[in-house]
């Protein structure tokens, strides 16, 4: 087996996107993976579980016997198809198992016997995991980081779509970053963030890109923690502060929280099931902020919340929304976040609205262009 060829070029896989086939338990690949892999394991979680127990208690022979009682015959057989077929379709696909070890060498051998060679990932699952953080600890240390801030409803996440330079943390969490910033379908897995937002970025620096902008966040995105590395880089980063009028951030609001959501629900649960969950949602994102607001503020933002939530359901319109939006951005978002910019005021860079930090950014870019040229 140890004559079969072995994948040593991790960066190509990523950059490339060269499809993988992920050998491991469907427990292990739910807890993380790579987006170009697909699980075609070589043993479900119950076989696993069983192969485990006999290595702790009679040793690896035992297992690696049990492990060939399990896959035999006709389950090896119907396995053995899966692998063939996804080859057929993708006759350049790599394998690989947790550490490139006895599951991948035991299905490459068996594929070798069938007549397709196809070589293993060396190291597996942990040596491209590795790869990868490494490849965010470096662009967190060696990049140049700008944090477009702003009020809640500024319409910053917009606004990155028409930067070059941007990275949308938000949209690899799949969430919004805030309270009411959940999406429906759920948030990936912390590993599968990590490396999703770690291959963006090694693809990025590999056409010679240093500079990135990020949206201010926290730690946390919904439940996806940023790496702490960049994190810290994002805290110690120069920022652009863009202002926007209070109407305009609540009308945003209403747009993105309200109006956007209301549909993606309904496109995704349908009409008599999408409507409950979304009115579901908007309630219980505001009861997460009822220690914070205090009870008394927290009844009148329901009160209006479920008012606009029973006009939206007999009408459609979802105007009324914005009286519980003001009021939320006036007294928790909106002193929330000036206490916050005070704090970090000597960070600030440059400040101005949509227009002029837009034009800020494409300044930037445009000269970090003019330098690359230079140098090349």
């Amino acid at each position: 087996m140890s004559a079969l060829p072995q994948a040593t070029d991790l960066a190509r896989i990523f950059l490339e996107d060269v499809p993988l086939i992920d050998l491991r338990a469907p427990i292990e690949f739910k807890d993380g993976a790579f987006p170009s892999a697909i699980n075609l394991p070589l043993m479900t979680d119950e076989e696993r579980a069983q192969v485990g127990t006999c290595f702790k208690q009679q040793g690896q022979a035992a297992a690696i016997a049990l492990g060939h009682q399990l896959v035999g015959g006709a389950v090896r057989a119907e396995r053995m198809e899966s692998w063939l077929a996804q080859l057929r379709q993708q006759p350049d696909a790599l394998l690989y198992c947790f550490r490139g070890g006895l599951r991948s060498q035991t299905v490459q051998q068996w594929l070798h016997e069938a007549g397709v060679t196809r070589p293993r990932v060396a190291g597996g699952y942990k040596e491209l995991r590795r790869f990868l953080m490494d490849t965010q600890d470096k662009a967190s240390a060696e990049c140049h980081w700008t944090v477009l801030t702003g009020m809640t409803g500024s319409g910053k996440t917009h606004m990155l779509a028409k930067v070059a330079q941007a990275v949308d943390l938000e949209g690899h969490a799949h969430h919004r970053g805030s309270s009411f910033g959940q999406l429906p379908g759920g948030q990936p897995s912390n590993i599968n963030f990590e490396n999703k937002l770690a291959i963006e970025l090694l693809k990025r620096r590999h056409l010679g890109e240093h500079a990135f902008v990020v949206e201010d966040e926290s730690r946390l995105i919904g439940r996806c923690a940023l790496p702490l590395n960049l994190y810290e880089a994002m805290c110690q980063a120069p920022l652009v502060v863009v202002d926007v009028p209070q109407e305009e951030r609540a009308e945003q609001i209403r747009i993105d929280y309200v109006q956007d959501l209301w549909q993606r629900y309904l496109e995704m649960y349908g009409a008599e099931d999408g409507w409950p969950l979304f009115a579901a949602y908007l309630t219980d994102a505001l009861a997460r902020l009822k220690r914070r607001l205090g009870d008394k503020d927290h009844r009148e933002l329901d009160a209006l919340m479920q008012a606009a939530l029973a006009e939206q359901a007999r009408s459609g319109n979802t105007e009324l929304h914005l009286a519980w939006i003001r009021l939320l951005l006036t007294r928790y978002y909106d002193p929330m976040y000036l206490y916050q910019l005070d704090n970090k005021r000597e960070r600030v860079h440059f400040r101005g609205d949509k227009q002029a930090c837009l034009a800020f950014f494409a300044e930037q870019h445009a000269n970090q262009a003019n330098q690359k040229s230079s140098i090349c």
